[in-house]
């Protein structure tokens, strides 16, 4: 009976964790669009969204982004515990660990000001990047290259599963990802929508497979 009432426990925390992780994409482009529709002179086809983390309610998306790494390590250790003796599945969720870790960092330190963002910027980017924007940007292409990288070792999880419709998942998703930001670093206009859209596809795969791996309910 106790053994029975320890796997109930487990099994329900481990619920919560992911549920962590289930509203962890979903929250966090809510609230960008959210802004992206409010916030004056921001247009996304020439500003990136982490450019929200600028000007007097630049808090709002420096907090989206930090409350989000929050929920994407939440979502690791809840990972871990369900998948506790799959070996890849475990160093998934610590690149997926990692990745939240990142997007605290890149809520912590914004992007420079530029493009006419926020309302007085130049018109220009900077000719060279600050401090805080160099931490940014490594930061945030840190947890991505690490949600790449989760893809692509889940998709070899699934693989040995025979599950083909989750291993074919992962394998597009992180190879899709990548090629759009490579796409979107090229491109003058239109660079927030793919970025915007890229970023879809990698935090709403944390999402997905927060709900994939979610225990039923206990009774």
């Amino acid at each position: 009976m106790q053994q029975t009432m320890m796997k109930t426990d487990r099994a329900d925390v481990n619920r919560m964790l992911l549920i962590g992780g289930a509203i962890s994409a979903p929250l966090f482009f809510v609230v960008s669009i959210v802004q992206v529709m409010m916030r004056s002179g921001f247009d996304i086809r020439r500003h990136a969204i982490s450019m929200l983390s600028l000007g007097d309610a630049g808090w709002i998306q420096s907090a989206n982004f930090m409350l989000t790494g929050c929920l994407g390590i939440v979502a690791a250790i809840g990972i871990s515990r369900q998948l506790r003796g799959d070996r890849m599945g475990v160093w998934g969720a610590i690149l997926i660990g990692l990745y939240g870790v990142g997007m605290i960092v890149a809520g912590i330190y914004p992007p420079d000001a530029g493009l006419s963002f926020p309302p007085g910027a130049s018109v220009e980017m900077p000719a060279r990047m600050s401090s805080t924007a160099l931490i940014h940007s490594a930061a945030f292409f840190t947890s991505f290259i690490c949600l790449v990288a989760a893809c692509l070792m889940y998709a070899r999880s699934f693989a040995v599963r025979r599950n083909r419709a989750w291993m074919s998942y992962c394998i597009a998703t992180g190879t899709l990802s990548p090629a759009l930001i490579a796409a979107g670093a090229s491109m003058s206009n239109g660079i927030g929508v793919v970025m915007a859209i890229a970023g879809m596809l990698a935090f709403g795969w944390v999402s997905a497979l927060s709900l994939r791996l979610m225990p039923k309910l206990s009774n």
